[in-house]
Protein backbone atom coordinates (compact mmCIF):
# COMPACT_ATOMS: atom_id res chain seq x y z
CA UNK A 1 0.00 0.00 0.00
CA UNK A 2 1.24 3.49 -0.81
CA UNK A 3 1.12 5.88 2.15
CA UNK A 4 2.08 9.56 2.02
CA UNK A 5 3.23 11.08 5.31
CA UNK A 6 2.97 14.87 5.18
CA UNK A 7 5.61 16.20 7.57
CA UNK A 8 7.39 12.90 7.12
CA UNK A 9 10.82 14.25 8.12
CA UNK A 10 9.78 15.59 11.56
CA UNK A 11 9.93 13.93 14.98
CA UNK A 12 6.77 11.86 14.61
CA UNK A 13 6.81 11.68 10.81
CA UNK A 14 10.27 10.20 10.49
CA UNK A 15 9.53 7.53 13.11
CA UNK A 16 6.16 6.71 11.55
CA UNK A 17 7.73 6.44 8.10
CA UNK A 18 10.24 3.90 9.41
CA UNK A 19 7.56 1.84 11.16
CA UNK A 20 5.29 1.72 8.12
CA UNK A 21 8.17 0.78 5.82
CA UNK A 22 9.17 -2.00 8.21
CA UNK A 23 5.65 -3.38 7.78
CA UNK A 24 6.15 -3.62 4.04
CA UNK A 25 4.42 -0.47 2.79
CA UNK A 26 5.57 2.06 0.22
CA UNK A 27 5.92 5.32 2.14
CA UNK A 28 6.57 8.81 0.79
CA UNK A 29 8.06 11.13 3.43
CA UNK A 30 6.63 14.39 2.12
CA UNK A 31 7.90 17.77 3.29
CA UNK A 32 9.21 20.98 1.72
CA UNK A 33 12.77 19.66 1.83
CA UNK A 34 11.69 16.60 -0.19
CA UNK A 35 9.87 18.75 -2.74
CA UNK A 36 6.31 18.52 -1.40
CA UNK A 37 4.79 21.70 0.01
CA UNK A 38 1.17 21.84 1.17
CA UNK A 39 1.29 25.65 1.46
CA UNK A 40 2.31 26.30 -2.16
CA UNK A 41 0.93 23.05 -3.56
CA UNK A 42 4.33 22.16 -5.02
CA UNK A 43 4.76 18.43 -5.65
CA UNK A 44 1.40 17.42 -4.18
CA UNK A 45 -0.13 15.81 -7.26
CA UNK A 46 3.01 13.79 -7.94
CA UNK A 47 3.36 12.60 -4.33
CA UNK A 48 -0.31 11.61 -4.05
CA UNK A 49 -0.52 9.69 -7.32
CA UNK A 50 -1.52 6.11 -6.48
CA UNK A 51 -1.68 6.73 -2.71
CA UNK A 52 -4.31 4.95 -0.66
CA UNK A 53 -3.61 6.73 2.66
CA UNK A 54 -2.34 10.18 3.66
CA UNK A 55 -1.15 10.96 7.19
CA UNK A 56 -1.00 14.72 7.80
CA UNK A 57 1.58 15.59 10.46
CA UNK A 58 2.54 19.02 9.10
CA UNK A 59 2.88 21.72 11.74
CA UNK A 60 3.09 25.49 11.57
CA UNK A 61 6.56 27.03 11.96
CA UNK A 62 4.92 29.85 13.94
CA UNK A 63 2.48 29.53 16.84
CA UNK A 64 1.35 33.16 16.54
CA UNK A 65 -2.45 33.15 16.31
CA UNK A 66 -2.86 34.54 12.79
CA UNK A 67 0.08 32.65 11.33
CA UNK A 68 -0.91 29.25 12.69
CA UNK A 69 -4.52 29.65 11.53
CA UNK A 70 -3.37 30.61 8.04
CA UNK A 71 -0.97 27.67 7.93
CA UNK A 72 -3.54 24.98 8.73
CA UNK A 73 -6.23 26.56 6.58
CA UNK A 74 -4.00 26.97 3.53
CA UNK A 75 -2.48 23.52 3.94
CA UNK A 76 -5.86 21.84 4.31
CA UNK A 77 -7.41 23.66 1.36
CA UNK A 78 -4.54 22.54 -0.85
CA UNK A 79 -4.09 19.01 0.44
CA UNK A 80 -7.63 17.70 0.83
CA UNK A 81 -8.92 18.47 -2.71
CA UNK A 82 -5.69 17.02 -4.13
CA UNK A 83 -6.31 13.83 -2.15
CA UNK A 84 -9.87 13.58 -3.40
CA UNK A 85 -8.69 14.01 -7.00
CA UNK A 86 -6.07 11.29 -6.48
CA UNK A 87 -8.60 8.83 -5.04
CA UNK A 88 -7.09 8.68 -1.53
CA UNK A 89 -9.23 6.44 0.65
CA UNK A 90 -8.09 7.40 4.17
CA UNK A 91 -6.88 10.72 5.61
CA UNK A 92 -5.29 10.63 9.09
CA UNK A 93 -4.40 13.70 11.15
CA UNK A 94 -2.70 14.13 14.50
CA UNK A 95 -4.40 16.70 16.71
CA UNK A 96 -4.48 17.55 20.42
CA UNK A 97 -6.49 16.26 23.37
CA UNK A 98 -8.61 19.16 24.60
CA UNK A 99 -8.79 20.99 21.26
CA UNK A 100 -12.55 21.45 21.52
CA UNK A 101 -12.33 22.58 25.16
CA UNK A 102 -9.81 25.42 24.79
CA UNK A 103 -10.99 27.97 22.21
CA UNK A 104 -8.91 30.71 23.88
CA UNK A 105 -5.76 29.04 22.51
CA UNK A 106 -4.95 30.34 19.03
CA UNK A 107 -3.10 27.12 18.21
CA UNK A 108 -6.01 24.93 19.24
CA UNK A 109 -8.49 27.13 17.36
CA UNK A 110 -6.37 26.45 14.28
CA UNK A 111 -6.34 22.71 14.94
CA UNK A 112 -10.13 22.76 15.39
CA UNK A 113 -10.45 24.48 12.03
CA UNK A 114 -8.16 21.85 10.47
CA UNK A 115 -10.39 19.10 11.84
CA UNK A 116 -13.47 20.85 10.44
CA UNK A 117 -11.92 20.94 6.96
CA UNK A 118 -11.10 17.24 7.18
CA UNK A 119 -14.65 16.30 8.20
CA UNK A 120 -16.12 18.32 5.31
CA UNK A 121 -13.65 17.10 2.68
CA UNK A 122 -15.46 13.97 1.54
CA UNK A 123 -12.33 11.87 2.13
CA UNK A 124 -12.80 9.11 4.76
CA UNK A 125 -10.78 10.13 7.81
CA UNK A 126 -9.42 9.36 11.26
CA UNK A 127 -8.48 12.03 13.81
CA UNK A 128 -5.98 11.08 16.53
CA UNK A 129 -6.07 13.38 19.57
CA UNK A 130 -2.81 13.10 21.51
CA UNK A 131 -1.72 14.58 24.80
CA UNK A 132 1.57 16.50 24.94
CA UNK A 133 4.76 14.57 24.11
CA UNK A 134 7.49 14.00 26.70
CA UNK A 135 9.88 15.32 24.06
CA UNK A 136 8.20 18.75 24.15
CA UNK A 137 8.50 19.33 27.90
CA UNK A 138 11.67 21.37 27.38
CA UNK A 139 9.89 23.55 24.81
CA UNK A 140 7.01 24.11 27.23
CA UNK A 141 9.54 25.33 29.78
CA UNK A 142 11.26 27.65 27.31
CA UNK A 143 7.99 29.16 26.11
CA UNK A 144 7.06 30.20 29.66
CA UNK A 145 10.42 31.56 30.84
CA UNK A 146 10.89 35.03 32.31
CA UNK A 147 14.50 35.48 33.25
CA UNK A 148 15.49 32.38 35.19
CA UNK A 149 11.94 31.67 36.33
CA UNK A 150 9.41 29.56 34.44
CA UNK A 151 5.75 30.35 35.12
CA UNK A 152 3.41 27.44 34.40
CA UNK A 153 -0.10 26.24 35.01
CA UNK A 154 -0.72 23.71 37.75
CA UNK A 155 -3.35 21.97 35.60
CA UNK A 156 -3.09 18.24 35.06
CA UNK A 157 -1.37 16.68 32.04
CA UNK A 158 -1.10 13.07 30.87
CA UNK A 159 1.90 13.28 28.54
CA UNK A 160 2.99 10.50 26.20
CA UNK A 161 6.24 9.28 24.65
CA UNK A 162 6.62 9.94 20.93
CA UNK A 163 7.26 6.23 20.31
CA UNK A 164 3.83 5.45 21.78
CA UNK A 165 2.26 8.14 19.59
CA UNK A 166 3.85 6.53 16.54
CA UNK A 167 2.63 3.06 17.51
CA UNK A 168 -0.94 4.33 17.81
CA UNK A 169 -0.71 6.30 14.57
CA UNK A 170 0.60 3.27 12.69
CA UNK A 171 -2.31 1.15 13.88
CA UNK A 172 -4.86 3.82 12.91
CA UNK A 173 -3.18 4.37 9.54
CA UNK A 174 -3.39 0.70 8.64
CA UNK A 175 -6.98 0.26 9.84
CA UNK A 176 -10.28 1.27 8.27
CA UNK A 177 -11.17 4.98 8.57
CA UNK A 178 -12.88 5.85 11.83
CA UNK A 179 -14.75 8.84 10.42
CA UNK A 180 -14.33 10.00 13.97
CA UNK A 181 -11.72 10.59 16.67
CA UNK A 182 -9.62 8.47 19.04
CA UNK A 183 -7.63 9.79 22.02
CA UNK A 184 -4.15 8.64 23.07
CA UNK A 185 -2.24 9.51 26.25
CA UNK A 186 0.51 8.40 28.57
CA UNK A 187 -0.07 6.23 31.66
CA UNK A 188 0.34 8.95 34.33
CA UNK A 189 -1.41 12.18 35.25
CA UNK A 190 0.83 14.89 36.70
CA UNK A 191 0.63 18.65 37.12
CA UNK A 192 2.29 20.64 34.37
CA UNK A 193 4.43 22.68 36.76
CA UNK A 194 5.56 19.51 38.57
CA UNK A 195 6.59 17.54 35.49
CA UNK A 196 8.56 20.45 34.06
CA UNK A 197 10.35 20.97 37.40
CA UNK A 198 11.20 17.26 37.53
CA UNK A 199 12.50 17.33 33.96
CA UNK A 200 14.71 20.37 34.66
CA UNK A 201 16.18 18.74 37.75
CA UNK A 202 17.03 15.59 35.82
CA UNK A 203 18.66 17.69 33.08
CA UNK A 204 20.69 19.63 35.71
CA UNK A 205 18.88 22.81 34.69
CA UNK A 206 18.92 25.40 37.50
CA UNK A 207 15.84 27.32 36.39
CA UNK A 208 12.96 27.51 38.88
CA UNK A 209 9.33 26.67 38.11
CA UNK A 210 6.53 28.70 39.68
CA UNK A 211 3.11 27.06 39.47
CA UNK A 212 -0.06 29.15 39.23
CA UNK A 213 -3.49 27.82 38.19
CA UNK A 214 -4.20 31.12 36.41
CA UNK A 215 -1.11 31.02 34.18
CA UNK A 216 -2.24 30.41 30.57
CA UNK A 217 -0.96 27.53 28.48
CA UNK A 218 -0.52 28.78 24.90
CA UNK A 219 -3.20 31.42 25.49
CA UNK A 220 -5.73 29.37 27.46
CA UNK A 221 -6.21 28.94 31.21
CA UNK A 222 -6.55 25.22 31.85
CA UNK A 223 -8.07 23.14 34.63
CA UNK A 224 -7.44 19.55 35.68
CA UNK A 225 -9.63 18.18 32.86
CA UNK A 226 -8.56 20.42 29.95
CA UNK A 227 -5.58 18.39 28.67
CA UNK A 228 -6.42 14.87 29.82
CA UNK A 229 -8.37 12.25 27.84
CA UNK A 230 -11.80 10.84 28.51
CA UNK A 231 -12.42 7.22 29.46
CA UNK A 232 -11.61 4.79 26.67
CA UNK A 233 -8.43 6.47 25.46
CA UNK A 234 -5.55 4.34 24.19
CA UNK A 235 -2.85 4.47 26.88
CA UNK A 236 0.83 4.29 25.97
CA UNK A 237 3.16 1.95 27.84
CA UNK A 238 6.06 4.33 28.55
CA UNK A 239 6.16 5.94 31.98
CA UNK A 240 7.81 9.31 32.49
CA UNK A 241 10.56 7.83 34.70
CA UNK A 242 11.44 5.30 31.99
CA UNK A 243 11.64 8.03 29.38
CA UNK A 244 13.78 10.21 31.65
CA UNK A 245 16.16 7.30 32.19
CA UNK A 246 16.49 6.93 28.43
CA UNK A 247 17.30 10.63 28.10
CA UNK A 248 20.00 10.40 30.76
CA UNK A 249 21.62 7.44 28.97
CA UNK A 250 21.49 9.26 25.65
CA UNK A 251 23.09 12.34 27.20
Amino acid sequence: MKIVVIGGTGLIGSKLTNVLRSRGHEVVAASPNTGVNTITGEGLAEALAGAQVVVDLANSPSFEDKAVLEFFETSGRNLLPAEKAAGVRHHVILSVVGTERLPDSGYLRAKAMQEKLVKASGVPYSIVHSTQFFEFIGSIANSSQRGEVIHLSTGMMQPIASDDVVAALADVTLSAPLNGMVEIAGPQRIRMSAIVQRYLQEMNDSRTVVGDPKTPYFGAVINDESLVPAAGARIGATRFETWLSQQRKAA
